[in-house]
């Protein structure tokens, strides 16, 4: 027996606004800079935004006028964006990684997207019903050798009846939980506090698939949580379709003012080979993935894997 499950939450839900408002930032200065390194985090809910980090640019973009595009004029927005320390620049300016972590990347042949069948179902359920319902939402979906077991979909402005009729038509199941505390119309902001970087495991493969932790958005190039991520994952497609393999699994280690990982490791099948032919310093994987093209903000409201990026 093999029971899985995985979630997956609308664009309209907090913490994918919060998000979306990161990354929108990062892409703000990239566009005056593309050399700005960022590290933008954010809280959002109840009329309030609140924008703390590390920013060092050439690029001076209004934050308060970005926000407000996103979510309404009625917010108060507070900023706090400080120069990055100059003790990590200093690693930064060599080339150096921004910090230290492990990155884990994967790949598997389950699906098309070369992603867990339970995370693509819940994903592709989450959209479709986002394109009827564009509201705060998630999805839930737990699969059995294979075999949809339990649906659940909770979404913002939606009738059981109605909700439960278009889920069926989307995806067959043994169960439907629909709404299953009961309909809501209060959502996103009204409701709910969000922070950036806390949907992770939604941002990567679902919980059946160890990540390495850090969070992508608000983040540039030299930060290799997502930069190693990023290449991790291309790496392990890669690996998937040179070995003709059923699943990679990918780690990168790398330590705060180096250049090169001190561990590269793929698993292809459960055999360990070590990485080799690749650039993995950071700007070595900022040219690789093309991230001088990539607009971040599309990046971070359906996961970052899966969608047909330069790192697929």
């Amino acid at each position: 027996m093999s029971i899985k499950t995985a979630e997956f939450v609308s664009p309209m839900h907090t913490d994918k606004i919060c998000d979306y408002i990161a990354d929108s930032i990062l892409d703000a200065y990239l566009e005056g800079d593309k050399y700005s390194r960022c590290a933008i985090e954010v809280m959002g809910g109840h009329n309030l935004v609140t924008i703390n980090g590390e920013v060092t640019s050439k690029a001076n973009p209004n934050i308060e006028e970005i926000v407000k595009k996103i979510v309404g004029n009625n917010f108060k927005i507070l900023s706090n964006i400080v120069v990055q320390s100059p003790q990590i620049a200093q690693g930064v300016d060599t080339g150096g990684a921004g910090d230290q972590g492990i990155m884990k990347g994967y790949a598997t042949n389950e699906t098309q997207e070369y992603l867990p069948l339970e995370y693509s179902l819940a994903r592709n359920l989450c959209q479709k019903i986002f394109e009827i319902y564009p509201y705060d939402g998630k999805t839930q979906v737990t699969i059995n050798n294979g075999k949809v077991t339990t649906v659940v979909a909770s979404f913002q402005n939606t009738k059981n009846e109605e909700l439960l009729k278009l889920v069926e038509n989307i995806i067959e199941s043994d169960e439907y939980l629909i709404n299953p505390a009961g309909e809501w119309d209060q959502g996103g902001f009204d409701a709910d506090t969000g922070l950036s970087g806390r949907k992770l495991i939604v941002d990567n493969y679902g919980p059946e698939i160890t990540i390495g932790g850090g969070s992508f958005s608000g983040k540039d190039f030299t930060k290799v949580d997502r930069t190693g991520a990023y290449m991790a994952r291309k790496i392990a497609v890669e690996l998937l379709h040179k070995y003709n393999a059923s699943s990679v699994h990918t780690k990168l280690a790398y330590a705060i003012g180096k250049s090169e990982p001190g561990m590269a490791i793929a698993m292809i099948d459960g055999i360990e080979k070590e990485i080799e032919g690749y650039d993995l310093s950071p700007l070595g994987m900022y040219k690789y993935l093309k991230l001088d093209e990539v607009k971040y903000r599309d990046t971070c409201t359906w996961g970052h894997f899966g969608r047909g990026f330069e790192w697929e």
